[in-house]
């Protein structure tokens, strides 16, 4: 299994990642040109993801990742493993960005976002964690620059207190608009492993969608 992991991030890895060099003009970051570019913020497993990537072609997803488990459980949907090490072709309009979201989202040009997706975030229930949660204001600062003017942030969590957080946190803002959230996934959300346990587990999750004011 170690080996295989390994061989994930050395050989895979690198062919999926979103390139230093194209920070400046995210659109050439891709296998092709994309229209418009999004990101994800901690795609955990990564289906929803994949889900994005296979279902708008013309959009191209960042998702971002900084544990290893997450990243190879990405990559294993990727590229099964069949006993060999061949890599079948990997997705045109899907890059990796295997570090911290936040240290992107800062170096990309401004406005250079249409989307920007958060879903079911570690809520660092600890007080003394409070300031690791992406749900933050300097992060709200970092989003706001990066999102075009009409640009969607999607966001859902289904922890109670990061529920309540989210909400007061937005209501300190000014840089998006935020109507009420939805009590159900809205129809274009694809499902993650993830929400189905936390419904199952009676953990109602709600689904903010803000777009970034003028």
């Amino acid at each position: 299994m170690r080996a295989r992991q390994s061989w994930l991030m050395q050989a895979v890895l690198p062919l999926l990642q979103f390139p230093d060099a194209s920070i400046p003009s995210p659109l050439t970051g891709f296998g092709t040109t994309p229209k418009e570019v999004w990101l994800e913020v901690g795609f955990g497993g990564g289906e929803h993801a994949r889900a994005l990537a296979a279902d708008n072609p013309a959009a191209g997803l960042i998702a971002c990742e900084v544990f290893e488990n997450g990243i190879c459980s990405m990559l294993s949907a990727l590229v099964p493993d069949d006993g060999t090490e061949d890599i079948p072709p990997l997705p045109a309009n899907l890059r990796l960005w295997a570090e911290d979201a936040r240290g992107l989202l800062a170096r990309l040009p401004p406005a250079s976002l249409s989307r920007l997706y958060l879903m079911f975030p570690d809520p660092w229930p600890k007080s003394r964690h409070v300031k690791r949660r992406f749900m933050h204001p300097e992060n709200i600062v970092l989003a706001a620059r990066a999102l075009r003017p009409g640009g969607v942030w999607r966001i859902a969590t289904d922890d109670p207190t990061y529920q309540g957080w989210t909400a007061d946190i937005l209501a300190a803002q000014d840089a998006f608009e935020v109507p009420p959230p939805a009590a159900g996934r809205p129809e274009g959300w694809p499902p993650t492993r993830y929400e189905a346990k936390a419904l199952k587990a009676g953990r109602p999750p709600l689904y903010w969608s803000l777009t970034r004011r003028p």
